[in-house]
């Protein structure tokens, strides 16, 4: 004969029909890339001074304390967005150009190409993240600003450096002006990823980035 079941006792203090309480368990899993990918497109979108925490945990399907855990505060997630950014296609393609092609005006002739197909791609947000981000944030997010400006102006210095070489090898005259040229291209690119966030089409682009082009010396 089957022995009787016995229901367990309830703790001491505690009424035998009382509602269990939930045990505090780690909070769900998450696919982190995924959540980057989303913040990512929300702060390329909006900027970084118009997303908000909620925005972000609300894009990336998270609660604000798994942000907090996994990425730190908003400035930090940003900072890690930008790394993230600069790797993908839609970041790398200036370093890439610049460091495949065998000559400056191949290097910058590809990198004015790729940007006037890249900047309104529909896969992403428009224009260039490093370019728009934090071109207006309150003062407390100065840094943010501060640090996008100086990746900026490190980009114009390498466009500077690689045209002094461009000028030393011959492949440039010597009157020319490699501050100057890298001024000129980087002004360029701005104004493209600014229009193509203003719709500017890939053939709209294409024909800024032809004439860009004849500036070459």
């Amino acid at each position: 004969m089957a022995e009787a079941y016995a229901a367990p006792e309830a703790p001491e203090g505690e009424a035998a029909d009382a509602p269990r309480r939930p045990r505090r368990g780690r909070p769900p899993a998450f696919d982190r890339a995924e959540a980057l990918a989303a913040a990512t497109r929300l702060f390329w979108r909006l900027g970084y001074e118009a997303t908000s925490v909620t925005d972000l945990t609300t894009a990336m399907g998270i609660r604000p304390g798994s942000l907090y855990a996994a990425f730190g505060d908003k400035q930090s997630l940003f900072e890690e967005v930008v790394r993230q950014y600069r790797h993908s296609p839609a970041g790398a393609f200036v370093a890439a150009a610049l460091g495949q092609e065998p000559t400056a005006y191949g290097a910058f002739a590809r990198i004015l190409r790729e940007a006037a197909a890249v900047y309104p791609d529909p896969s992403h947000p428009a224009g260039c993240l490093v370019i728009s981000a934090a071109t207006n944030v309150t003062p407390q997010d100065a840094g943010i600003q501060e640090h996008l400006r100086e990746l900026r102006n490190g980009n114009l210095r390498t466009f500077e450096a690689r045209l002094r070489q461009a000028r030393q090898d011959g492949e440039l005259p010597p009157e020319a002006d490699p501050e100057a040229l890298a001024g000129y291209f980087g002004t360029v690119l701005q104004g493209m990823s600014q229009q193509a966030r203003d719709g500017a089409t890939a053939a709209d682009l294409a024909r800024t980035a032809e004439l860009a082009l004849r500036a070459w010396p």
